[in-house]
């Protein structure tokens, strides 16, 4: 079996952030054909045009995503919408020449929220996609509820049906990173 490399990014940037206890579960319990590695975007400065020498952290990301096959978003939902770390790490990225870092790279998205759970920064989120040119998966689409009893005190997933959701999902990106590579 082919294996993929798949590059994790926050949103959340909180300590104990329930869509860092998904992507944390993600990585944990993926299947030995997926290979989850969860960036860390906490140190980076809003994007700005006109800096020319770009941050260590910042180059560090870049690394990362030049390895990835995939990516998989910890799409949190501030104010109805994206959260700012998560659109900032893409803008960064997406700033790089011809846009080499995400062009064609399959995405998938996963989110913990009140009410309807992230899916309206979600929906912005697959908004962005268009233009960053990700090739996202569509389903099975992941939201929960960060309130309740779906997550312990340290933001980590204890929701067997929120579980299995991700389990899905990521034997889903893998379908697609496949297909889309030309190896299914």
């Amino acid at each position: 079996m082919m294996n993929i490399q798949v590059l994790a990014i926050c949103g959340s940037l909180r300590k104990n952030s329930t869509n860092m206890g998904m992507l944390r579960y993600a990585r944990d319990h993926a299947p030995p054909h997926i290979d989850i590695e969860i960036a860390d975007i906490t140190a980076f400065p809003f994007y700005r045009q006109d800096v020319d020498d770009k941050p260590s952290c910042v180059l560090t990301f870049f690394e990362q995503l030049k390895k990835a096959d995939a990516l998989l978003l910890g799409c949190a939902e501030y104010n109805y919408s994206v959260a700012p770390a998560l659109k900032n790490a893409l803008d960064w990225a997406s700033r790089e020449k011809d846009n080499y870092l995400l062009a064609g790279k399959t995405a998938a998205m996963m989110g913990a929220g009140g009410g309807m759970g992230t899916s309206r920064a979600q929906y912005h989120l697959r908004q962005i996609a268009v233009i960053l040119n990700l090739r996202l998966l569509t389903q099975p689409e992941v939201f929960a509820s960060a309130f309740g009893d779906s997550f312990d005190d340290e933001g980590n997933l204890v929701n067997e049906r929120i579980q299995g959701s991700i389990a899905q999902q990521l034997d889903a990106l893998y379908t697609l990173t496949l297909t889309l590579k030309g190896h299914a």
